[in-house]
């Protein structure tokens, strides 16, 4: 693949992983969200599903054989690792906490954009 092609790939797994940090940066006070149990794991469920797709967009080759489960474990541990960092992150801002269980809805998003991407039909 062209380096610049291979450059275009990438920039929506940047968006995410951008848009992630500066959702966690907002204070708490910012946050507008709907009074719905449970919609802040679900956010972070579907944040990094879309980090995941995201990175197997830009490197395709993760979910693909011989490196395909390896690689697939390296997307959900990427995704893991972000999370960890987005709630260390998030333990400097005003108003918000750390959730082990926000981590867990990373990491089950991660499994799930992982899964929806080897389900899709191929291209």
């Amino acid at each position: 693949m062209a380096p610049g092609r291979q450059i275009l790939r990438v920039l929506p797994m940047l968006a995410v992983m951008g848009l992630i940090f500066y959702c966690s940066h907002q204070p708490g006070s910012a946050l507008l969200l709907p009074p719905l149990f449970g919609i802040d794991k679900l956010l972070h469920f579907l944040a990094y599903a879309t980090l995941a797709v995201s990175i197997l967009h830009a490197f395709p080759g993760m979910a693909a054989w011989p490196c395909g489960r390896w690689g697939g474990f390296g997307v959900v541990l990427f995704c893991l690792l972000y999370g960890l960092g987005d709630e260390f992150h998030q333990s400097f801002i005003p108003g918000r906490m750390v959730s082990i269980w926000d981590l867990a809805a990373d990491g089950a998003g991660g499994v799930a954009g992982l899964i929806g991407w080897r389900r899709r039909p191929p291209p």
